[in-house]
């Protein structure tokens, strides 16, 4: 399995995530909340964040977690 179809397996449409922290010149706030839109031929993980916003994240540059069902989160 190479590392887009893991991030696709591993971080399917829908799934809640937690932004730690982001390597961006304009980075989205930590502790943001926001919904897996889709994944990309990149294996950029495209958000809608609930500020807005629909910056990528960059699995292994930007840190953040994904939560389950029972509002726990998980780290990445």
């Amino acid at each position: 399995m190479n590392q887009i179809d893991y991030i696709k397996k591993e971080y399917p449409i829908g799934t809640r995530i937690k932004l730690v922290s982001m390597e961006d010149n304009y980075p989205i706030s930590s502790n943001t909340k926001g919904t897996v839109d889709f994944i990309d031929d990149e294996g950029q993980i495209h958000m809608k964040w609930d500020n807005g916003s629909t910056l990528a994240l960059i699995y292994g540059v930007d840190k953040f977690e994904k939560i389950n069902e029972k509002n726990k989160d998980r780290e990445r």
